[in-house]
């Protein structure tokens, strides 16, 4: 473990043709998660940061997108890393295209990470008073039942039970957005930054655990119209459910 700049990561492999990989891994979560899928990656140049309040990073006063992509930025330089394929799983994935629009890079991988609200930002608006009481935990422990844990691998399981530690704080931090914010407030700064990325010509593809609906799907091309999208059903896990499968798309 080192420290690029002001988080905690890990970098690995060697130079080659290939851009160098930054990985972004979940809420609550850290960058041992993404073992596996690097098994299956050997000699690739790859940066696998903590998050800011995440495993070895330390704590941070805001956490919202554009300050977190500001760190990772910090760190990406501090590795020497030009140009890198971002990879984001969950919220790490939201916080790659925020840095992909303001940063240079080849490419995002999103790995099963709608880039609107929807059902989920209602929840958590909803929760917002639970949230900030003794009671917090609940709605986070909620929302892992419905995450396909239980149906991934022992070993990939295990890893997801020994790789997170959820705090209120960051809860409340980085879905700050969610919670002060609309959605036509946040789908208007998600459209700008897709175009962004579209004029860029930066590579986006999206690994998804489920087909995604005609009408999201329709609102992802009108921006990127050369988005890829994956499907590798098992959950919201799909680089511990098919680490080969993800390491093989990157």
């Amino acid at each position: 473990m080192a420290i690029f700049d002001e988080l905690a990561g890990t970098l690995s492999g060697t130079a080659r043709d290939q851009p160098p990989l930054v990985l972004l891994h979940g809420l609550t979560f850290d960058r041992r998660q993404w073992a596996p899928m690097l098994a299956a990656l050997p000699g690739r140049r790859v940066l696998a940061l903590d998050l800011p309040g995440h495993g070895q990073s330390p704590s941070q006063r805001s956490y919202r997108l554009s300050d977190v992509a500001e760190l990772v930025n910090g760190a990406v330089h501090a590795a020497g890393l030009e140009d890198p394929v971002v990879v984001g799983h969950s919220i790490g994935a939201l916080i790659a295209t925020t840095y992909a629009a303001r940063f240079p890079a080849r490419a995002v991988v999103n790995i099963d990470q709608p880039l609107l609200p929807g059902k989920i930002g209602a929840v958590i608006r909803g929760a917002e008073a639970t949230l900030r009481g003794p009671g917090w935990r609940a709605v986070w422990d909620e929302m892992v039942s419905g995450m396909g844990v239980d149906a991934l691998p022992t070993a990939a399981w295990s890893l997801v039970e020994r790789t997170s530690r959820p705090r209120a704080d960051l809860l409340l931090g980085y879905w700050e957005e969610i919670l002060r914010c609309t959605d036509a407030e946040i789908e208007e700064q998600r459209r700008k930054d897709l175009t962004v990325l579209a004029d860029k010509q930066t590579g986006y593809r999206w690994v998804a655990s489920v087909r995604p609906s005609l009408s999201y799907e329709g609102w992802l091309r009108s921006s990127l119209p050369g988005l890829e999208v994956t499907v590798l059903e098992g959950g919201h896990f799909p680089h511990l459910a098919h680490p080969r499968e993800v390491a093989a798309l990157l």
